[in-house]
């Protein structure tokens, strides 16, 4: 393979790891390189592999509170109550949304979700959302009190993210501070939701891959897995040690400012 490539495929992956868990994006900032260079896109087994890379970095952070709540969720089945067995229903009932609107709707997303012009759209207005919900917070609860109504809010929101430009962890996020959430438990929740579901969309596109996708050398994959994997991690260690002291405004602004360059783009493309 081509240095040109090589470059490609370490960007690539760099930047889906560190937009993934930010409230910025991931599908706004990669369709910007192939505007902006011209690059192909790497195809869908190089998107199994830097998604697997972020779903490793999410699960290697979590683990503690993984192994935990997975013990008391298997324990609820005998009537053992206990918060972690709560979290746990809670985020498999917050992920139902997103389930049904992916099969309900892949295809329309798909098929009209992919234009900058949509990606712009959705930067914006959801960004703006995002300051809204921040600045109108009320930081009245924690995690502890999550319950049944808030996991279906958050997760129709993790839904709607299933548009791209959205931004998953920028969508639940925000619903999660409009239902009163400090930020530190909303980003939490979000990225505990992130699990399932980037683990669905890991095994829908391996099994689109296994039925006659373009396979990439497995050395590149692994790279870009790993590359991912450890930006993710960072990120999301970063996001949840600074979050209660920046807020949710740095992204809102960076948001809005990539949100008018891609309309930019959209209108200064010719045709």
């Amino acid at each position: 393979m081509s240095i040109s490539e090589w470059v490609q495929a370490v960007v690539l992956a760099l930047i889906q790891g560190l937009s993934e868990f930010l409230p910025i994006s991931s599908s706004a900032h990669l369709i910007l390189p192939a505007q902006l260079l011209d690059w192909e896109d790497q195809g869908l087994s190089f998107d199994v592999g830097v998604h697997l890379g972020t779903l490793c970095a999410v699960v290697i952070y979590f683990r503690s509170d993984l192994r935990s709540m997975f013990g008391a969720w298997c324990r609820s089945f005998q009537g053992e109550r206990s918060a972690e067995a709560m979290l746990s229903w809670l985020v498999i009932l917050g992920t139902l949304p997103a389930v049904i609107a992916g099969a309900l709707f892949i295809g329309l997303i798909e098929t009209y979700g992919r234009s900058i012009l949509v990606i712009a759209a959705t930067t914006l207005v959801f960004g703006a959302l995002m300051g809204v919900a921040d600045i109108y917070r009320r930081e009245e609860r924690t995690l502890g009190s999550l319950n049944l109504k808030d996991a279906i809010w958050i997760g129709m929101a993790q839904a709607v993210s299933l548009i791209p430009g959205t931004s998953r962890s920028g969508a639940t996020i925000t619903a999660a501070l409009m239902l009163g959430f400090d930020r530190q438990s909303a980003a939490r929740f979000s990225f505990l939701l992130s699990i399932p579901v980037t683990l669905g969309a890991c095994i829908m596109m391996a099994a689109k891959v296994a039925t006659g996708g373009t396979i990439l050398p497995w050395e590149m994959l692994l790279v870009g897995a790993v590359i991912a994997g450890i930006s993710a991690w960072t990120c999301i260690h970063l996001f949840l040690k600074w979050i209660a002291q920046i807020g949710m405004m740095p992204f809102v602004i960076y948001r809005l400012l990539l949100g008018a360059l891609l309309l930019f783009i959209f209108f200064s493309m010719p045709g």
